[in-house]
Order: structure tokens, then sequence, then C-alpha cells
């Protein structure tokens, strides 16, 4: 079996978004049941000098199908725009980002392996393949930004287990 590069990447994204788009459903329900306001629960950190909830939650999306977009384009910087203030908002981005993972076929990411990509941010410039973007620096950005999103709602006081992280894992048919 040759390696695909759609195959290391995208499922694993989809399955994580779809976990967190499910989390946040439950966010909101906690704020409702808590009488806690969504934009209180958007701004919390895990610590003072970290980026707040709806940055993770963004970040996901940008580091899944927004790095295969910067692979494609051939360079990625990171989005340090404003991120939506309530939790529909954050969803409608997971749920765009799902979308578009889904539309995606094989021969196009696949087609990104040995391509020239830059990592760019200010006067910094990062010299990728293709796969090496995606797999040594978009995919673990995607992870952390997940898990630091997770780790949030959980001092929050959310009820949340590692099966919601996980979300549906994909089995042998």
């Amino acid at each position: 079996m040759s390696f695909s590069l759609y195959e290391a990447v995208v499922p694993s994204n989809l399955q994580i978004l779809q976990a967190l788009d499910r989390i946040l459903d439950k966010a909101a329900a906690f704020c409702a049941e808590r009488g806690v306001s969504e934009a209180e629960l958007i701004d919390a950190k895990l610590a003072p000098d970290m980026l707040p909830l709806g940055y993770q939650v963004k970040s996901c999306a940008v580091h899944s199908i927004g790095g295969i977009e910067g692979a494609r384009a051939g360079s990625f910087s990171p989005d340090m725009g404003a991120w939506p203030t309530d939790l529909a908002g954050l969803r409608g981005l997971l749920q765009r980002a799902i979308a578009e993972l889904t539309a995606l076929d094989r021969e196009t990411v696949d087609a990104l392996l040995d391509s020239d990509t830059q990592f760019a941010f200010g006067e910094m410039h990062m010299p990728f393949t293709g796969a090496n973007f995606l797999l040594s620096f978009s995919q673990p950005n995607f992870y952390f930004h997940a898990t630091t999103a997770y780790a949030i709602l959980r001092a929050q006081g959310m009820k949340l287990g590692k099966r919601d992280f996980l979300g549906v894992p994909r089995m042998k048919q």
C-alpha cells in the first residue's frame, strides 16, 4: 500500500472537528444550565498568557482545511483575525471546515506530497514540502488547539470525557 497524504490527514481532522462540534453543542447547554454567558465561555483561558477558547476553536479550522489550502497555495500564514463571539458562530466555522474537507478528493491532497510550502509569519519563513508541512506543523497545531479547547471547557466545569474528545473512531468494517 502506498502512502496517502489524504488518508494521513483528512479523516482524522474530520473525526476531531466533528467531535469538537458536538462538544460546542454541549457547551451551549452548559451555558444555559449554569447561567454562564457564551461570551464568558468563549473568552475563557487556561492561563493568562494563552489565547481563549474562541481562538482555539478557530485554529482547529485554520490548521485543518486552512493548512491544506496553504499547502495548495504554496504558503501558509496563521489567521490572527477575530473569532466568532458566540457558540453558533464557532460551530459555523467548524461546520464549514468539515464541509470543505469532505468535498476534497484524495488525488488533490495526495498531489501536495512534495509541493513547496512555506510557513510565513512576519519576517519568519520556514520551508517545507506539502507533506512535511501538514504532518509536522499543521497537524500537531491542529491537535494542540483541539486539546486546549477541550481543556478550557473542562476547566470551566463542563463534564466531558475522552470519548467526547475522540468522537467516532474509524473502525474496521
